[in-house]
């Protein structure tokens, strides 16, 4: 079955949204790796999608 959402457990909004960019995952600091595992939250990326500006 293929994935329909792009969105990352981290992403607040699917990538491409008006008002959001490319941030990095908070929960890995951007390395991708938490405890020598892939991030769950951004799933081994290290990028999330975020609201920008105060949107």
């Amino acid at each position: 079955m293929a994935e329909t959402d792009p969105r990352k457990p981290g992403d607040e909004a699917p990538p491409g949204t008006p008002g959001t960019g490319e941030n990095l995952c908070r929960a890995c600091g951007g390395t991708g790796k938490v405890a020598d595992a892939s991030c769950p939250e951004c799933k081994g990326t290290g990028k999330v999608t975020t609201g920008i500006g105060g949107a």
